[in-house]
């Protein structure tokens, strides 16, 4: 009897759930529900104002994902209940919530509704970078050790920068939460009726470590004596290993999902993270980047580093028994979709329908036409700041080269070029320290349909970049990890390593450097890394002092 495995991906605006053959890896059946409340930037639901660089999501969309995605996925796959032998989860991060003993969110109470502190903080929410700034003074004042782990800067993504603007700034939401938990071990609780925190998000979202724990509670004092005992008192020292079970479906989640009571869950994971396995990666050196509205760079190594610059360095942090690596440009897919909404003009989104074609597909087959270098233009990709190497969200999108016979298609390229150029440093900077970077591997939507982004990205990189077999890749990895908390026994695997080389798999495609266009793009990255160093190392700060007047206008209004 076939044996089946669901992994679902909670992504920045819907959640996917996925059915897999677990011995085969064959993807039966996939479902997608978007979020109803979509992501709050502006203003919550009832209209209460947001600040500056805030992003939010109301948890209420990540349940409504198990109770139609799930059964969605099990009635069109005409899989029994009882052949599913595990469910598997993954979330972007740092993606962070408030929330009672109980594992409610504050959100959710009456007298919480209208307080943007109580709702979920996703991971794009820069608005604590004024916290993250001065986190990393005090931690390099007192010598942290640890700071160099996360290259240097602890980015205002991340958990302890989001937790300390809220006892800033709204210390009652502070004191009435319990727990400070992220999205992915929150949808767990959900699962299983027990609270769990996975190594993956503390090890690179909240300065834990396997051998050395959190930082001492005089770190956290130094930066606010709200802070002392936070990890006690909000957080958790409790930490599982990624690939083992959490717990097993309550009957309330049974009835919600439509599997049956006992169904082994896994330990939360990270979206980007949980796509190694998918693609069958199972050793060192070979970095895959999850390219959707970002892009997350993940690379394994035998060693530990410490890289200016990535995202932090976690052991077992990936996959057991390797030192895994995280990089990240925080606007990718977002990028694009900005410039299509934005800035073509009225002519071109006519003749794309004359065309009976997508805007995307009309654009790009303008685009593709063009040769490396032939716009004359250059483009910095920090149109939401700065993730790796500089770690900046105060630093903006720039363009260079315009003139009056600039076409939309070649800004478009242009850009698309700026985020390839974004993943060659990143790459030359693991290569500087000490890490090798031979392999290049892509998931996410964007490797998947846009086959001219991927032969610029193999142009600029120069390196073959092999595909995703799974147009799910998040989603299929976290079914992945099912079948390991299910275990052999039930028909799943002890190992990960066994699953991912049973299960991951890539596409025959495989995108390989154009020689001609490599050597231009060599060119063309020079200068852009003379771009990056000016306005991003601190020569030029042009771009934080039009923010700061922004601000300034803004506020007084």
């Amino acid at each position: 009897m076939m044996k089946y495995t669901i992994g679902v991906d909670f992504g920045t605006l819907s959640g996917r759930a996925v059915l897999v053959n677990a011995r085969t890896g064959e993807e039966i059946a996939s479902s997608v529900y978007e979020y109803p409340h979509g992501v709050m930037d502006k203003t919550l639901e009832d209209g209460t104002p947001l600040g500056i660089d805030w992003a939010l999501e109301d948890p209420q969309d990540y349940i409504d994902v198990l109770s139609h995605a799930v059964p969605q996925v099990i009635k069109k796959s005409g899989a029994s209940p009882k052949d599913i032998i595990g469910i598997g989860t993954d979330f972007t991060a740092c993606t962070v919530m408030p929330v009672k003993a109980d594992g409610t969110p504050l959100c959710f109470l009456p007298q919480y509704k209208n307080r943007p502190h109580a709702y979920v903080k996703l991971w794009k929410h820069h608005a604590a970078q004024d916290k993250a700034n001065k986190l990393n003074e005090i931690a390099a004042a007192r010598g942290e050790k640890w700071l160099n782990n996360y290259g240097g800067k602890i980015s205002s993504e991340w958990a302890i920068p989001k937790i300390w603007q809220i006892a800033d700034e709204d210390p009652e939401i502070y004191d009435a939460m319990d727990r400070f938990i992220e999205a992915a071990d929150w949808i767990i609780w959900q699962l299983c009726g027990r609270e769990t925190r996975n190594a993956c998000t503390a090890g690179y979202k909240e300065i834990w470590n396997k051998k050395t724990g959190f930082p001492s509670n005089d770190f956290f004092r130094a930066l606010d004596p709200k802070l002392e005992h936070v990890v006690d008192e909000k957080l958790s020292h409790n930490i599982m290993p990624l690939g083992k079970k959490a717990g097993t479906l309550t009957e309330k989640a049974a009835e919600m999902t439509g599997l049956l009571p006992g169904t082994a869950v896994a330990v939360g994971n990270v979206d980007a993270h949980v796509c190694v396995p998918a693609v069958g990666i199972d050793g060192p050196g070979k970095m895959l980047a999850i390219m959707g509205t970002s892009t997350c760079h993940i690379l394994m190594g035998t060693e530990e580093h410490q890289v200016p610059g990535m995202c932090g360095v976690v052991e077992d942090g990936v996959l057991p028994g390797y030192f895994g690596y995280e990089a990240g440009q925080s606007c990718v897919g977002d990028h694009f979709a900005w410039f299509i909404k934005n800035c073509l003009p009225a002519s071109y989104k006519e003749e794309a329908e004359k065309e009976g074609k997508n805007i995307y597909q009309f654009l790009r087959e303008r685009a593709e036409k063009l040769k490396p270098g032939e716009s004359g233009l250059l483009a910095l990709d920090w149109w939401n700041g700065n993730r790796s190497i500089l770690v900046d969200v105060d630093l903006s999108g720039m363009m260079l080269g315009m003139t009056l016979q600039t076409k939309p298609e070649e800004m478009y390229r242009a850009l698309i070029e700026a985020t390839a150029y974004g993943t060659r440093m990143i790459i030359e900077n693991y290569r500087k320290y000490g890490v090798p970077v031979n392999e290049f591997y892509a998931s996410g939507g964007i490797p998947q349909k846009d086959p001219m982004t991927m032969q610029i990205y193999s142009d600029i990189i120069n390196m073959p970049i092999k595909i995703a077999g799974s147009a799910q890749g998040p989603a299929f990895g976290s079914a992945i990890f099912a079948s390991v908390a299910a275990g052999e026994k039930a028909g799943g695997y002890d190992s990960i390593f066994e699953a991912a080389r049973s299960m991951g798999k890539i596409k025959d495609k495989i995108y390989k450097p154009i020689p001609s266009n490599a050597r231009v793009y060599d060119k063309l990255f020079a200068e852009y890394r003379i771009l990056h160093d000016y306005f991003g190392r601190g020569e030029n700060d042009v771009m934080k002092r039009l923010k700061a007047i922004k601000k300034n206008v803004m506020e007084g209004e």
